[in-house]
């Protein structure tokens, strides 16, 4: 990401992934290994010293059970407003893609609300998430191309996907400064 770009929720990350881990009782070894990540990588996000991408916070949300909201949502207040370019944000390491988190599900509801910037470029290919999931793309300006690897969707300003997301899935700016609302529905 560029300057300017909020730092990421490190203490928050650290505190959930402990917090999570311990909840499924999971060694670090383990939870590493479900993960598909370094032992190393994990100790060092558990200790704040870390830097995670989206991708690794996926996986480890996958691996724990839990959405990837769980990992990084700052404890909420009763009324909430996020200016433009606030909130955590995490950006991918494989494509130039950061994702916002707006709004966590709330207990007894199941979504997370998150706000995308796309760049042209190598497409955002995300593993399944857990199962059940659904994603809903709002494409605010630009165009992509998302939606599942075997069938992606070309859409423009304004119009809405829902897809699996727990199968391997795309997203790829098609035009500079892409944005996207994204709801991701857990059951």
């Amino acid at each position: 990401m560029t300057d300017g770009t909020p730092r990421l929720p490190l203490d928050r990350i650290a505190a959930s992934l402990r917090r999570e881990r311990t909840r499924a009782g999971l060694s670090l070894s383990e939870l590493a290994k479900r993960a598909g990540i370094a032992k190393s990588t994990l100790s060092q996000l558990e200790s704040a010293t870390g830097n995670p991408s989206l991708e690794t916070l996926w996986a480890l949300g996958v691996a724990l059970g839990v959405p990837f909201s769980t990992l990084v949502e700052p404890p909420r207040p009763a009324v909430q407003v996020i200016r433009a370019g606030e909130g955590p944000t995490v950006p991918s390491e494989r494509a130039d893609y950061a994702a916002t988190l707006l709004s966590a599900s709330p207990p007894g509801a199941r979504r997370d609300i998150y706000f995308l910037r796309v760049e042209p470029g190598p497409a955002r290919e995300s593993d399944p998430h857990t199962p059940g999931t659904v994603e809903h793309l709002i494409v605010g300006t630009g165009r992509v191309l998302a939606g599942p690897d075997d069938e992606p969707v070309e859409l423009a300003a304004g119009d809405y996907l829902s897809y699996p997301g727990d199968v391997p899935h795309i997203c790829q700016a098609l035009e500079p400064d892409t944005t996207c609302i994204m709801i991701m529905q857990h059951t």
